[in-house]
């Protein structure tokens, strides 16, 4: 009989190759370079491809973090490891000085220089949050860099299925040569997923351009495309329609209240896109684009609108007023919402009723997150009808705003309310609400 508990046969060092891989991909690069130093085998599993396929190189340039060890390792592990790399992030934080941008351009050339030769891999590629508007770019770093990444994505775009360069903060040339370096080989892309939310500087009538429409109409093969309300347009709907209706499933609008967003997109656009690509939704986010004439020229009954965000960040205007909103805007969607988030400000109007009304007439409605001036009593109202199956929702997350410090009087009938529904929340709902003194 076998003795299991000999130390001999349950060594480590026997685990076979695809155990260790699993053991290592949970490690991170410290501790990777540790195990690899044990013995030859670890070393020669740690070199092994499936543990390298996804990375994410952080730049951290706020002082004293701004290390040239960062730009060292990036580099060192691209080489060693690039050709693996099928998903690739970049994470640029903080960049608080020229002299920091232009190591960071530096070392992204080089890097962009060993995966383009080696690297036949990457399907994945995001660099958030560039912000060349910044001061800290330099006009010639920040074209040196542009300069290569055009060249890398151009290499890269037989391949390449995502990019994400959300937060670049690009002029239109620079932005749409780049979307270019996408289909520079047959003049046409078939990459699926592009986020450039953020991507033009603030205040670009992105809409009316010829050339950027030029460079969408490249595009034959999108599933998901996220971008800014200043990019959209009666021809930009037409150019979706022709060339990726059969592929098209989401699109991701940000309004924010510094994009440019007066111009007038008609609802047959929307409704012919909708009919040619019927699997689509369009799901939107508001950044303080509160007034109802906006949001009423802009929300459509044509569009097929899964998901609206609507938040006001802490400001409060009288000259707007969001029962109207709620009241003649949200409802057209009823049938078809089913996320609905807004944090507004709204010390100057009671909303419970016409929240309320809004959540029971959307029928398909499961998520809900709200940040307003409530009453306690409106969340347990809300759950009284979840009981009753007047609604369809499974996760509630409220944040309830008071103009009192203390809240101890409502926190107690929230605990109340907690212990009434506790068995419907336990079990049937991903279930937050607090209060949140506003003063």
């Amino acid at each position: 009989m076998e003795d299991d508990d000999d130390p001999e046969r349950c060594s480590w060092a026997d685990l076979p190759d695809v155990c260790l891989r699993h053991v290592f991909h949970w490690l991170g690069d410290k501790d990777r370079s540790q195990a690899a130093l044990v013995c030859k085998k670890w070393s020669q599993a740690m070199c092994s491809g499936s543990l390298w396929r996804t990375r994410t190189i952080v730049f951290n340039g706020q002082p004293p973090r701004a290390h040239t060890s960062e730009f060292e390792t990036a580099l060192w592990y691209t080489k060693k490891f690039g050709k693996y790399l099928e998903r690739l992030e970049i994470r640029l934080l903080h960049p608080h000085k020229t002299v920091f941008t232009q190591k960071f351009q530096v070392t992204m050339r080089g890097l962009f220089s060993h995966l383009g030769k080696r690297n036949r891999r990457l399907v994945s590629l995001s660099i958030q949050h560039l912000q060349f508007d910044l001061l800290v770019w330099k006009n010639m770093v920040r074209a040196r860099f542009i300069k290569s990444l055009g060249a890398f994505l151009k290499r890269m775009s037989k391949q390449l299925d995502y990019l994400n360069l959300k937060g670049a903060r690009v002029t239109l040339k620079e932005g749409c040569e780049l979307l270019n370096s996408l289909s520079c080989l047959k003049n046409k892309s078939f990459i699926s997923k592009i986020n450039i939310k953020d991507f033009f500087s603030h205040h670009l009538p992105v809409y009316r351009s010829i050339l950027f429409h030029h460079t969408v109409s490249k595009f034959h093969n999108l599933v998901i495309l996220t971008l800014n309300y200043n990019c959209v347009s009666d021809e930009l709907l037409d150019i979706l329609r022709e060339n990726s209706a059969h592929s098209l499933r989401t699109l991701n609008i940000k309004c924010h209240i510094h994009d440019r967003h007066g111009q007038v997109v008609s609802g047959m656009s929307w409704a012919n896109l909708a009919k040619r690509a019927p699997e689509l939704n369009v799901n939107f986010f508001f950044e303080r684009v509160m007034k109802y004439d906006h949001l009423a020229r802009i929300l459509l009954v044509e569009i097929p609108v899964r998901s609206i965000s609507l938040r006001s960040c802490y400001f409060s205007d009288l000259d707007w007023a969001m029962r109207p909103t709620l009241t003649n805007i949200l409802p057209a969607y009823r049938h078809v919402l089913q996320k609905l988030t807004l944090q507004i400000k709204n010390d100057h109007e009671l909303l419970d009723d016409e929240l309320l009304q809004l959540i029971l007439s959307c029928r398909r409605l499961f998520f809900l997150e709200v940040r307003a001036f409530l009453s306690v009593t409106f969340v347990e109202r809300l759950l009284q009808n979840r009981a009753e199956g007047k609604c369809s929702l499974t996760n509630i997350k409220v944040r309830i705003y008071t103009s009192r410090r203390e809240t101890s009087e409502e926190d107690q009938l929230l605990r109340d309310i907690y212990e009434k529904f506790k068995n419907l929340i336990d079990s049937e709902l991903n279930y937050s609400v607090i209060t949140y003194p506003l003063v």
